[in-house]
């Protein structure tokens, strides 16, 4: 069934070059015309990434502009948060749309002009920053969408609320931030938000093309510490003391056994994987202590709750085997990132329009994970994903996100920003109500 529905009045774009069009053919156009500029900000943002609750300069980009064409702008939400509040003067629904700021300790290895040269500091270590999962294109894409809103203002009814997020990525250590901090500050309530949209590049997807699914689209994202401690003793005596290295060795196997011998996989995907290992000092002294700091991806709330109950069994178990001991700390990040059924029905002929039906399709749930799915938690959200792979580059050229090599094709911006425009159109038009959003 197709949730297409066709507008039958001309309405009046000033900023435009012509004075009557269809809503569909206006969209077009102005995206067609500010396209160059969504790729200069997309250009500079990524020349200059900044780390999850460091993105100060970022911030101040963003407020500039929108503080520029006339926007409401706050600051400083969730620390370095943005948000800007288009105000029509006309009862209506409030919607936001959100895009993430935030880059990856990530040192950039792709050979593009604009490549980032930035570092910082993360977890001690100095390293590179880059933009290593797109949310640079991400800002592009909100601000490109902001422009054309701007311009159809005399168009819509209610309020749109442009939600630049910090910290997607997760906060530091011991600091609090992105959508979970902006939900426990009261960004919701305190906009009056009823419903919001959000979207996410991809370097699989072909340019132009546009995924989604019912329900659970991404998976939960927890965090894993595992603390191995063992006897320090000379490394060429390991009998006097308790290695806790081969002790953490053996966990790491016992967790992958945990996903491919003792989880139903037929019911939903899981992962549980090891990202940072630290322990020892010197080549031939076994260490007193390594630590293990890993994720974990559940589609299915028992499930998870079951994985995390055998992460702590297995690594108790193990470690006590060895003689060692085991400490177990698992941090909920993010849910499951639920697309509201009503809404996204309503909402797919939106993503017709954008994109081309044929271009638009349903896919199965990743184990990918993102914190939007705390605003999904609090109001009726829709999450989908947008194609940034040149469709002739050769599969070896094709990277994934958070890699040295990722790179994201410039032609989808044009794609993302009609689609979120187009969603934005379809609830806040003239005539058209949040429960009959059959739109655009």
């Amino acid at each position: 069934m197709k949730y297409l529905f066709t507008l039958g009045f001309i309405i009046s774009l000033p900023l435009l070059s012509y004075s009557q069009s269809n809503i569909h053919e206006a969209i077009d156009q102005y995206a067609q015309e500010i396209n160059d500029q969504v790729i200069e900000w997309r250009r500079d943002f990524h020349q200059y990434p900044e780390l999850s609750n460091r993105e100060f300069k970022t911030a101040e980009k963003i407020a500039n502009h929108l503080n520029q064409i006339g926007l409401d702008v706050e600051t400083g939400i969730a620390i370095t948060g943005v948000v800007g509040l288009l105000d029509t003067g006309k009862p209506g629904p409030t919607i936001g749309l959100r895009a993430d700021i935030d880059a990856l300790p990530v040192t950039e290895q792709t050979a593009i002009p604009f490549a980032s040269q930035a570092r910082s500091t993360y977890l001690g270590q100095d390293i590179g920053v880059m933009h290593a999962c797109g949310h640079n294109i991400h800002v592009a894409m909100l601000l490109g969408t902001i422009e054309i809103l701007v311009s159809m203002k005399d168009q819509l009814k209610g309020k749109i609320e442009f939600v630049f997020q910090p910290a997607e990525e997760g906060a530091p250590p011991g600091e609090e931030g992105g959508a979970k901090l902006m939900v426990k500050e009261g960004l919701i309530e305190k906009y009056g938000i009823e419903v919001m949209f959000g979207q996410h590049t991809n370097s699989t997807t072909p340019v132009g093309h546009i995924n989604y699914k019912l329900g659970g689209i991404m998976a939960a994202a927890d965090r894993f510490v595992i603390k191995v401690k063992g006897k320090q003793s000379h490394g060429s005596q390991t009998w006097v003391g308790i290695d806790p290295v081969t002790a953490a060795a053996q966990i790491i196997q016992g967790l992958n056994n945990i996903v491919a011998r003792q989880t139903a996989l037929t019911k939903e995907a899981a992962v549980i994987s090891v990202g940072k290992i630290s322990g020892g000092q010197r080549n031939n002294i076994i260490p007193e202590e390594v630590e293990l700091i890993g994720t974990i991806r559940t589609l299915d709330v028992e499930m998870q709750d079951i994985i995390h109950e055998k992460i702590h069994k297995t690594a108790t178990s193990i470690a006590e085997i060895s003689g060692a001991t085991s400490e177990v700390s698992i941090d909920r990040y993010a849910p499951v990132t639920f697309n509201n059924l009503d809404l996204t029905r309503k909402m797919i002929g939106s993503l017709y329009a954008a994109a081309g039906e044929d271009n638009v399709h349903v896919i199965p749930a990743v184990t990918g994970a993102e914190d939007f799915s705390l605003f999904a938690e609090t109001i009726p959200s829709f999450y989908f994903f947008t194609g940034g792979q040149d469709p002739e580059a050769p599969a070896d050229q094709v990277f994934p996100h958070h890699t040295s090599d990722f790179f994201i094709n410039e032609r989808g911006l044009l794609t993302e920003v009609k689609a979120m425009s187009y969603l934005a159109m379809g609830l806040l038009i003239s005539r058209l109500k949040l429960t009959d959003a059959n739109v655009v």
